[in-house]
């Protein structure tokens, strides 16, 4: 168990942004709740108290309220395209689950020379997956074993966002409305498109495209109160952006960057054109935000209402601090745990889970001590 109080210090991270002390301090212990995991990277809440836990490499693990995890892994995943930075991904209960017992999984399909993102539908009855729905396929089919996105938000008309990475090797095609590469899309939950999207009546135009110009984004939220969708994506070399995403806009990638090419080249001489949306903010050096969170428990009475990222590259939780609607300055948390952090999740209980990204993954859990 790691215990610390916290009273962040004042850095200028950005001309445009920084880094600021909290309204007030907030002190935290950081408990393992679940070892034994490979490469976690989702979880969700069952209203039983147990959680579900995506492992990359294609498992779906059931973790029970006591933290035990269980043995056995859930059956009736369909076949999964587990390499690198490809596998299991996100998973997230239906809205309705506690009447129809459905839950939504993105993961990667294909083999090395043609694969992409999918998602899919599934009941969860009794341990095992029943009624297997692929709902969409990412396309084209594309090699490599890089960018996938995954990350799913529920909208409140019964719809849906799914983000997308570029393939890292077609970072053009982000900007190619015909496909659905550094794309977020929008579908209905029975994988249908609704008629109300940006491009359905655009001649070519993929039709469950919702925004584009994208790399890889790894975290997307609905905030309900402001009926807005955040969402952050990983830069290249510097570059990571939050954005506030509108139906039909272009987030410019790979035509305006604030990063450069891993070598050090350059990838566009400009950060800002016409016609491009700009990020809220963006981290340069880059962070690698993996997961979005919004925080509205009770158990961090001071932390409600805000954005929290987990990042890899930092091995941090990004606190994003919102006041009336607006950013209002960043708080760096848990880096004294020195890990990876792919996600970051707000619990039922109040408390805050943390999954470690690492072959002996833990699943960690925050709780307030004032």
């Amino acid at each position: 168990m790691i215990e610390k109080a916290r009273s962040p210090s004042a850095v200028l991270l950005l001309a445009c942004f920084w880094l600021s002390p909290a309204s007030a301090t907030t002190d935290y212990r950081i408990e393992t709740f679940t070892e034994g995991l490979e490469y976690p990277w989702s979880m969700a809440f069952l209203p039983d108290g147990r959680m579900l836990v995506t492992e990359r490499g294609g498992r779906l693990r059931i973790i029970a309220a006591s933290g035990q995890l269980q043995e056995q892994a859930v059956g009736g995943l369909p076949e999964i395209y587990a390499t690198s930075q490809a596998g299991l991904l996100d998973v997230v209960l239906d809205p309705e689950f506690e009447q129809n017992q459905r839950i939504f999984f993105s993961y990667s399909y294909g083999d090395r020379s043609a694969n992409n993102t999918r998602l899919a539908s599934a009941r969860l009855v009794d341990g095992q997956l029943q009624d297997v729905k692929t709902l969409f396929t990412a396309l084209p089919a594309k090699a490599g074993s890089s960018h996938y996105g995954g990350r799913i938000a529920f909208l409140p008309d019964n719809s849906l966002l799914l983000t997308l990475g570029d393939g890292f090797d077609y970072r053009e095609q982000a900007q190619d409305l015909s496909n659905h590469l550094g794309k977020i899309v929008r579908i209905n939950r029975d994988g249908s498109v609704p008629e109300d999207n940006p491009f359905v009546d655009v001649k070519d135009a993929a039709p469950e495209v919702y925004s584009y110009g994208h790399r890889n984004v790894q975290g997307i939220v609905y905030a309900p109160q402001l009926k807005r969708v955040y969402s952050h994506e990983h830069g290249p070399r510097g570059g990571d952006e939050l954005n506030l995403i509108k139906p039909g806009v272009n987030y410019g990638w790979p035509l305006i960057t604030y990063g450069v090419d891993y070598n050090g080249a350059q990838i566009s001489p400009y950060t800002e054109l016409p016609g491009l949306e700009q990020p809220l903010l963006q981290w340069t050096p880059s962070v690698a935000p993996s997961s979005l969170m919004l925080y509205s428990g009770s158990g961090f009475k001071y932390w409600k209402g805000d954005l929290f990222a987990s990042t890899l590259a930092e091995k941090s939780v990004r606190r994003i601090r919102m006041k009336n609607g607006m950013l209002a300055g960043q708080e760096v948390l848990f880096e004294e745990l020195d890990e990876r952090i792919r996600g970051v999740f707000g619990g039922p209980d109040g408390n805050i889970y943390l999954l470690t990204d690492n072959a002996e993954g833990r699943v960690l859990k925050v709780i307030p001590t004032e």
